[in-house]
């Protein structure tokens, strides 16, 4: 699938550091003709909230290379077969939720992962070098430097409250600093009384050396698991149950993947694809 980058008209916020342009792209939450648009092509119903125009994208353009995270490839690949679909109580709630109702002909919303758990990694572009398997992990320590922030966003490409039992959300957040950046993308899901859920991918780029290092982590642990671990703490739990970042201490990892590429040397052409956890 071919991603399409912001042109001048429609960028947003960016800035160009280094070799680098990091752009993002917040605009008003979609409206309904883009949101049956949007339906059409994904072949199922997107969430309650979601903003289809908002897009983190970072390019590199002496070598071509780009990756943008946006809502729709996103949610393209969610499991749209109904595989991997929470069998729970809530499940037929939420269906009920989702009926359609026009000319008095009612369309039942096909069976799909209806939490919109996702394993996307971002939509990459490239005329130059591509992700490959790696074992090179991100630099925390130099992550954890008092560096000035050039640039920072935190963006939201979808949310759902999951039929009011829970919350499905995916935001981007990029920092810039003068020799490095760090993206993180984020998917976290609550299924009240079911299920925790965080799929992390964090893209790491050095300024300096052309390193790009992209890291997916998932973790997953039952509800009532993670319930009792927040008890101990004699801490608000309610609130700590929204709070991916402490959350994701506590939940196990389930998947991951780490890759890398060099943008200062190209290793041939390449096409633009969605990337997921393989």
């Amino acid at each position: 699938m071919q991603a399409h980058f912001p042109s001048p008209a429609n960028a947003g916020n960016s800035i160009r550091l280094r070799g680098f342009t990091i752009t993002t792209r917040k605009l008003p939450i979609l409206k309904a003709g883009p949101i049956e648009d949007m339906t059409d092509k994904l072949g199922i119903n997107p969430p309650e909230m979601i903003f289809g125009d908002n897009l983190v994208a970072i390019e590199h353009e002496t070598s071509g290379w780009g990756i943008q995270f946006n809502a729709f490839d996103a949610l393209d690949r969610v499991d749209k077969t109904g595989q991997s679909m929470l069998q729970v109580a809530y499940s037929k709630e939420w269906q009920r939720n989702r009926e359609k109702v026009h000319e008095g002909i009612k369309e039942v919303v096909k069976p799909f992962d209806w939490s919109y758990s996702t394993d996307y990694k971002g939509t990459t572009t490239s005329s130059g070098p591509t992700f490959q398997p790696s074992e090179t992990r991100i630099p925390l320590e130099l992550l954890k430097r008092p560096d000035p922030i050039k640039f920072f966003d935190d963006v939201v490409l979808y949310e759902d409250e999951l039929a009011d039992n829970g919350i499905a959300m995916f935001s981007v957040k990029v920092r810039v600093m003068p020799d490095r950046l760090l993206l993180l993308c984020r998917f976290f899901m609550r299924l009240d009384d079911v299920v925790f859920r965080i799929r992390d991918t964090r893209v790491f780029v050095e300024f300096g050396t052309g390193d790009v290092i992209r890291e997916y982590i998932a973790r997953e642990e039952k509800f009532d698991t993670v319930r009792r671990k927040l008890a101990i703490t004699r801490e608000d739990v309610p609130a700590l149950m929204r709070d991916s970042n402490r959350l994701s201490e506590l939940l196990p990892i389930v998947d991951g993947t780490l890759e890398h590429l060099n943008v200062l040397q190209p290793q041939g052409g390449g096409t633009a694809s969605v990337a997921g956890a393989t």
